[in-house]
């Protein structure tokens, strides 16, 4: 079927009160079994890609992008396109040559006031090309070349008095908040403090989303969604499913040399993995 909208599959979310899961997509295989998993569970999905897969592909947005469009075209599942973790301005001109029709800002590096002027900018140009755009506040941490950031460190989750005034500031479509979880955790064992996602949730009138979701149990993502989480990020978690098939089929089957051979069950893992995650989603917020 024909691409949705970031905004429109989120949009549709926060109105039956259930969230809207997001994966990462670097190889092929990962936007194939992103669509296979959603359209095994009978659910709408978003394929976001990340500025560090544009830099896995040489910097070269248009091959992966056209790719994953190509794979969200021919499912029958109802399947978005994003951009995650922009901070080059150069990406976010190429995301508009690319018919992105959302993409997620990240200043969060920056100070506060440096955050609020790039990112009411990066606004700016969003409303003139038709782009929805998501920012963080707070530190999430834990990409890649990061130093480790303890998501329990004073001063590292998002403040809801500092949120609603950035809200206002930038006039984003979407706020990514640190509650407890990091990017790159291979163990679900983040404790996420759900008091704080509801009072955000009071306290700013848009979407919130939980990055680094592969980390967080699957009792505490219904329970983040239940107290006003939206957009639930998955990236690692994929890959673990991922590189754990093709270990196991290596290993069993030492001769081989064919990739197509452990990338159908690598493939497979990652569409199951991806099911799984979209299950937890279902249930309405109470």
């Amino acid at each position: 079927m024909p691409l949705v909208r970031t905004g429109d599959l989120v949009s549709a979310a926060v109105a039956e009160g259930r969230g809207v899961a997001a994966f990462n997509v670097i190889t092929l295989e990962h936007a194939e079994a992103i669509a296979a998993g959603a359209e095994s569970a009978d659910s709408p999905a978003i394929l976001q890609i990340s500025e560090n897969a544009v830099a896995f592909h040489g910097g070269r947005l248009a091959p992966v992008a056209a790719a994953a469009a190509a794979v969200a075209r021919a499912s029958s599942a109802p399947l978005a396109l994003h951009l995650d973790h922009v901070t080059s301005p150069a990406l976010l001109e190429a995301a508009r040559e690319e018919g992105f029709g959302s993409i997620m800002f990240d200043a969060s590096k920056l100070s506060y006031d440096d955050n609020v002027r790039r990112t009411n900018e990066v606004v700016r140009f969003g409303l003139r090309h038709g782009i929805w755009v998501e920012a963080e506040l707070g530190r999430v941490g834990g990409k890649e070349g990061e130093t480790p950031l303890d998501a329990h460190t004073p001063g590292v989750r998002t403040d809801p008095e500092e949120a609603a005034a950035y809200v206002a500031a930038t006039g984003v479509n979407a706020l990514a908040v640190a509650v407890g979880s990091s990017h790159a955790m291979t163990e679900r064992t983040a404790t996420l403090d759900h008091a704080l996602v509801s009072r955000l949730r009071d306290a700013v009138p848009v979407p919130l989303v939980l990055h680094g979701s592969s980390g967080v149990p699957d009792a505490e993502i219904r329970a983040a969604v239940a107290a006003g989480m939206v957009k639930i990020n998955v990236g690692t978690a994929l890959n673990t499913a991922y590189t754990g098939a093709v270990r196991a089929f290596l290993a069993a089957e030492t001769a081989a040399v064919d990739p197509r051979k452990y990338l159908v069950p690598a493939r497979e893992a990652m569409a199951g993995t991806v099911a799984d995650f979209l299950g937890l989603l279902r249930a309405p917020r109470r």
